[in-house]
């Protein structure tokens, strides 16, 4: 009987799979044929590089001060010594603030992101969604994002689509 049932379970399956439609993008093709999404990306390096170079300055500093310390620290008495291990302390502290600040989660660099990026993935979305509903899809699969797919066929590639209802080619 169970057995029965499995199989009955697993025809239903199969059934119901059948008569799923869907469609496979890659929406990492579709953003690289949009030109603002090239001029955003550009934009967030150009921000990345500035801030990188920030950061390479200010630990430039420390590894100096660090240098500094490491030569002088046989001379000086322990009160300098605590001193100038405070100030390295802090000047290290400072940096991986501005780190943090700069590049950690939820920091500039996500900011940023979300402020030129986001709005073409909203269109996108709503891109896809508008196709999604006028072919009657039950799913979109995107291939682009790791082994969300692991094989797609070609023929079921809607990504050319999604940009013609972009207006972009």
């Amino acid at each position: 009987m169970k057995k029965l049932l499995s199989i009955a379970f697993f025809a239903l399956c199969a059934i119901t799979t059948n008569a799923q439609r869907y469609a496979v993008i890659d929406s990492k093709y579709i953003l690289e044929k949009i030109p603002e999404y090239k001029d955003a990306q550009k934009k967030l390096d150009q921000f990345s590089e500035l801030w990188q170079q920030e950061i390479d300055q200010k630990q430039a500093a420390v590894d100096k001060m660090v240098k500094d310390y490491d030569a002088e620290q046989v001379m000086l008495p322990d009160n300098l010594k605590k001193k100038r291990e405070d100030e390295i302390y802090n000047k290290e502290k400072e940096l991986r603030d501005l780190q943090k600040k700069r590049y950690g989660f939820e920091g500039d660099l996500f900011k940023k992101r979300q402020e030129l990026i986001k709005p073409i993935q909203d269109k996108v979305y709503n891109a896809v969604q508008k196709l999604a509903v006028e072919k009657q899809y039950d799913f979109i699969l995107d291939k682009s994002e790791g082994i969300t797919v692991i094989f797609a066929d070609p023929k079921l590639d809607q990504s050319e689509a999604v940009l013609r209802n972009m207006g972009v080619k």
